[in-house]
């Protein structure tokens, strides 16, 4: 190796060594970064000292009668310490038990000269109980046929769940990541002995009841004119191989101005997977870094719109490896997420909005610009700062496009809000038993999305859906989402 490097003329030997200084220095970064990433605590922080005792396997018995002392001690000084000043208050619209308590003894002799209340929040598990339908039937006196009373719509014909046992099912399972064995475990311990398939087809037919609502959603979210995107991957066990997972992902849709969400599954996370919602789509286009959405991006009729966080994330990365420049650069981005919080907190309208931007925020962006133009020639492309620079500049139109109007959001972050609910799901039941499962899954994932954005209680939402979808009126099935059914609840209680 040696006699080949003396063979080289002094220009090749520069470039060799200047190509290995910069692999050094890119390598160097990323361990910087991972240290950053993985090992920021130090195991000597969990390491106890010699003299440190072991965790002791059976108490004294000694020690087993003082802390039982302890513990009615505690007992006796919580049960008669005063109330806290600063308690916080119940909630008004709850119902109310009250139980009246009279002195002891013989009360003839006295008159009631006041009371005094004293409240506690309070609550009993889920109730289960039977409803029964006695339909009774009528025969004419002149044996001219038989009347009977009809049986309400339900949910699952000739099943025996109700829809108020259903919409828990599911909001359980899909909103707090209870899986249906657990469920079924909570069956048990009420005495109700429930078979694993026999919950499972219950998901399954309620699941099906929301598809019209679904696909009225999805016709909806094609004509929005501002979609925030992004994708996030689902374990499905149907597979090619045995006993392996297919890699299936949740696109995920969210329309800012009025807070619709829709979760649509995809076996894959390529181009053709975005077709359905995309290929006629008209407006602004907000997405991450990710490839695929630059097809559309490009398109004519689509603004596309990068997202600031993202960028951010990449300076955030290059702390370790340049502090001075990527310090320099959040500090900038620091100042535009200033001016949202001005215009959020001031509750300012779209045109005072874009007003202000233009005023404060596009000087910020011009100036970050040209400082990045100018240090991108001096700096190593494999470098995480130079990375940083590189992912925000050739994206500088669409990460300026957010002040067109004062609508647009100036990052991604309220779809990737959105779609958190799926990791937390991930971890509890890992993975959808086949793509049709992913997909109805998608179903309740895009409605329980809505019901948190607009503050909507998701099991009350889900029992009210599941008794009025199949009678309603078609062109009334709007009625269903969400926000109108909070309008709606709102007004009867009015």
């Amino acid at each position: 190796m040696q006699t080949a490097l003396e063979d080289l003329s002094k220009e090749d030997l520069l470039r060799v060594i200047s190509s290995r200084d910069e692999k050094i220095e890119y390598l160097e970064s990323q361990l910087a970064m991972y240290r950053r990433m993985q090992f920021g605590q130090k195991r000597e922080r969990f390491e106890g000292d010699p003299n440190q005792t072991s965790l002791p396997f059976d108490a004294e018995p000694a020690a087993v009668e003082q802390q039982q002392e302890a513990i009615r001690e505690k007992i006796e000084y919580t049960r008669k310490r005063p109330n806290h000043k600063g308690r916080a208050k119940l909630p008004e619209h709850l119902p109310v038990e009250e139980i009246e308590i009279h002195p002891g003894g013989d009360l003839s002799d006295m008159v009631c000269i006041g009371k005094e209340i004293t409240e506690e929040l309070e609550c009993e598990p889920a109730r289960f109980y039977i409803r029964r339908y006695i339909r009774y039937k009528y025969a004419a006196k002149n044996g001219e046929g038989v009347e009977i009373g009809e049986l309400p719509e339900r949910v699952i014909d000739k099943g025996i769940p109700g829809a108020g046992l259903l919409a828990l099912i599911l909001t359980d399972k899909y909103m707090d990541h209870l899986p249906l064995y657990r469920q079924k475990q909570r069956f048990a311990r009420e005495n109700i002995q429930i078979p694993s398939s026999t919950i499972e087809g219950w998901t399954k037919e309620a699941l099906i009841k929301l598809h019209p609502l679904y696909e009225q959603l999805l016709f909806d979210t094609k004509t929005k004119g501002y979609l925030q995107v992004d994708e996030t991957p689902i374990k499905v066990l149907e597979s090619d191989k045995k006993g392996a997972c297919h890699r299936g992902w949740y696109w995920v849709y969210h329309s800012p101005l009025d807070g619709m969400v829709l979760f649509h599954y995809q076996p894959t996370r390529g181009e053709a997977a975005a077709e359905k919602l995309l290929d006629t789509f008209k407006g602004y286009l907000q997405t991450d870094g990710y490839g695929v959405y630059r097809k559309y991006g490009d398109k004519e009729g689509i603004t596309h719109l990068a997202c600031w966080a993202h960028a951010r994330r990449e300076f955030e990365k290059a702390l370790d490896n340049d502090r001075q420049r990527a310090s320099h650069a959040l500090s900038e981005i620091q100042k535009l997420y200033a001016v949202e919080r001005r215009a959020k907190q001031a509750g300012m309208d779209a045109g005072t909005f874009k007003e202000l931007r233009l005023t404060e925020s596009l000087p910020v962006i011009n100036g970050l610009g040209k400082w990045i133009f100018e240090e991108l020639k001096n700096t190593l492309p494999k470098s995480q700062i130079g990375k940083a620079m590189a992912y925000a500049y050739a994206r500088w139109d669409a990460l300026s496009a957010y002040l067109y109007d004062g609508n647009l959001c100036i990052d991604n972050n309220p779809v990737e809000n959105a779609l958190r609910p799926i990791s937390l799901g991930r971890k509890n039941y890992l993975f959808a038993g086949s793509h049709e499962a992913a997909q109805r899954a998608a179903m309740i994932y895009s409605f329980f999305a809505i019901c948190k954005k607009h503050e909507v209680n998701p099991f009350q939402w889900l029992k009210y859906t599941l008794e009025n979808i199949m009678t309603i009126n078609h062109k009334n099935l709007k009625d269903l989402y969400p926000q109108n059914y909070k309008i709606m609840a709102h007004k009867s209680n009015m």
